[in-house]
């Protein structure tokens, strides 16, 4: 088979580097001016009209020059600067510049004088160089530039590309129209935008192709790269309107984010979801097994709260996908909720809001009461369960607490050895229990009975773990002498109407499911998730994830990482292994998990590999996904 020759030609600002390299020098000139940010302003729109051609790039060149008011003895720190604005996607890909050396040139209209040194650490030489060279006053001020120079011209790289007789396919890369032009003009074979900087309308329109990153730009060339599959290539799909930080940190990681604000129906999300790679929802999206059947390329679904009851665990685990939340993100939110809930049910305080409200003054102490001393029976000792018998104790309250699980003590809260033993002496009960199915009904009429007359009762946790009809007849029997209640055994998909029985009874404080609800729970955990998927899908890390073996990896450089999920079956592993060994592929390290449905392993390979080798780790008997990480 004969193989074309390439030649790959990148420009430089904006395309090897995060930035304009004139406008970095204009904050270094002009540093104590006191019209620095106009000055810089006009630069920079002087920058753009030049790229886009509305103005010749001479004059453009000229112009900006002129505003600089600029030294040779500036470009040390320019240049020192410059090497901190490597483009991401090139910087980790500097392997490409070593072994395609004799292939990479850069056409630029920026200077030499700084490009050389940056481009030099990528392996490309000074006469692989074309770019513009400044002209120096006697005591070094940028005074102009050569403008006998093809570069310094409009269209310059047509005319710079044409008269190096480059033999063979001729690539070019950047993010500005007069890269474009080179391919309008017939002298370049192929023109690939490059947005991960900027992206210009005029440009990405023209493009043969539009590389968000450079990642994109090898994958489709099929050459050697530092990530398997570009980032871009991976979609995720966040509902429910979950926090805008998460979009914003899953883009800025390079994925392709879509966010929609609502709930989808399972018929919805079946259509939506077929070239998903991770799915975000709260809680009011159902993630059945339908859902995940249809769902062909579906890795992660994240939910963005608590409670993953409205997930298919067990459907995931199946197809290998793997399942995160935030158990800790929103535990604040919450406890602060319950400690004013306790405080405005013993005070009474709600039911004296609503006779103002209906305009009734009733000031009286009946039914009012200090918290200080009373004693508080925590049901469900968890994370939410503990920072409450913290705060509860500051406030001067006698806490106890009762799980089913052995927990540790904190402060000087008491265990209770059964749930009876609890109930029989606190004046305010809370619970704190998970979504565990067995939970249903978990509090009812028994339950009640047990508790002390006159008593108060919270449910923060799950709607479904409390019998409704139970706790209406105690608090209209007396029993109770008041209740808050922020869950429900039926919640609606979205704001608007809403019946409960507890509607209308005195000192009931009824909230909509709004015990996490805080504008710092949600940033919370809009960032605690987004890294959790991150960590995932860029390393293979399971730590936290609800329904898979968690493994914790350690940061590998220069190792080709093999991820595969399989049934936890006899032989997989040494089947797995065999075939690394046919191939005589040398592991640099290996990490195995199990539960009793799946089996996670992660190999770590310090060589090259045939890529035949992929395929037969796909095809071992029992593999459920099998994922490749350079």
């Amino acid at each position: 088979m004969i193989t074309t020759k390439r030649n790959y030609v990148f420009d430089f600002d904006s395309t090897l580097t995060r930035v304009e390299a004139l406008d970095v020098l204009a904050e270094i000139t002009l540093k104590n001016n006191p019209k620095k940010d106009e000055i810089i302003q006009q630069i920079i729109d002087i920058t753009n009209l030049g790229i886009d051609g509305e103005i010749s790039f001479t004059e453009s060149l000229r112009r900006r020059i002129a505003l600089l008011n600029a030294n040779k003895a500036d470009l040390s720190e320019l240049i020192k600067q410059l090497r901190k604005q490597v483009s991401s996607s090139i910087e980790r890909n500097k392997e490409f510049f070593q072994e395609f050396k004799d292939d990479i040139y850069v056409i630029s209209c920026g200077f030499k004088e700084f490009i050389d040194p940056i481009v030099a650490e990528y392996n490309i030489p000074s006469h692989r160089v074309f770019a513009n060279t400044f002209e120096f006053g006697e005591s070094g001020e940028i005074i102009g530039f050569d403008a006998k120079n093809v570069l310094s011209h409009h269209n310059g790289k047509i005319e710079c590309l044409r008269n190096m007789h480059l033999e063979g396919e001729i690539q070019v890369i950047g993010d500005g129209y007069s890269d474009y032009v080179t391919r309008e003009a017939g002298v370049a074979d192929k023109f690939f935008a490059y947005t991960e900087n900027v992206s210009r309308k005029k440009t990405t329109e023209k493009a043969d192709h539009i590389a968000p990153n450079f990642d994109e730009f090898l994958y489709i060339n099929k050459l050697p790269r530092n990530i398997s599959y570009p980032k871009n290539r991976i979609k995720i799909l966040l509902l429910e309107n979950v926090h805008p930080d998460a979009f914003k940190k899953l883009s800025t990681d390079g994925f392709s984010v879509e966010s929609i604000s609502k709930s989808l129906s399972e018929e919805e999300l079946i259509e939506k979801i077929k070239d998903v790679h991770v799915l975000g929802i709260r809680s009011k999206t159902d993630v059945t097994r339908k859902v995940i059947e249809a769902a062909e390329k579906l890795m992660v679904v994240s939910a963005f709260c608590i409670g993953t009851k409205q997930i298919d665990l067990e459907a995931c685990k199946e197809h290998g996908v793997v399942v995160f939340n935030a158990p800790y993100s929103n535990t604040r939110s919450v406890v602060e909720l319950a400690i004013g809930e306790i405080i405005m049910l013993m005070r009474s305080t709600f039911q004296r809001s609503t006779e103002i409200h209906n305009g009734k003054w009733n000031k009286t102490a009946d039914g009012s009461k200090e918290v200080r001393g009373k004693k508080l029976g925590i049901v469900g000792y968890g994370n939410i369960g503990k920072q409450l018998s913290i705060l509860a104790e500051a406030l001067g309250m006698d806490v106890c607490y009762y799980d089913i699980e052995d927990k540790l003590s904190l402060g000087n809260a008491t265990k209770m050895y059964s749930l009876n033993e609890l109930l029989a002496v606190s004046d305010v009960v809370t619970l704190h229990v998970d979504d565990n199915p067995a939970n249903r009904n978990f509090f009812g009429e028994n339950e009640f009975a047990q508790m002390k007359d006159g008593a108060h009762f919270i449910n923060l946790a799950r709607g479904f773990v409390v019998d409704i009809e139970a706790l209406v007849a105690a608090l209209k029997s007396g029993k109770l002498a008041g209740a808050a209640v922020d869950v429900y055994p039926s919640e609606p998909a979205k704001n608007g109407e809403f019946y409960t029985e507890l509607q209308g009874l005195p000192n009931v404080i009824l909230t909509p499911h709004v015990g996490g609800s805080t504008e710092e729970a949600q940033k919370d955990i809009a960032d605690f998730v987004p890294n959790k998927i991150m960590a995932y899908i860029n390393s293979g890390n399971t730590v936290d994830a609800v329904n898979f073996p968690n493994i914790r990896l350690p940061r590998q450089v220069n190792v080709h990482r093999f991820l595969h999920i399989h049934k936890n079956v006899p032989g997989v592993m040494a089947k797995i292994n065999k075939i690394l060994a046919k191939y005589d592929l040398n592991i640099n390290g290996q990490y195995l998990s199990t539960d009793p449905k799946v089996g996670y392993v992660i190999t770590d390979l310090d060589k090259e590999y045939n890529k035949e080798v992929i395929e037969k780790l796909r095809n071992v008997e029992g593999t459920i996904k099998f994922r490749v990480l350079y």
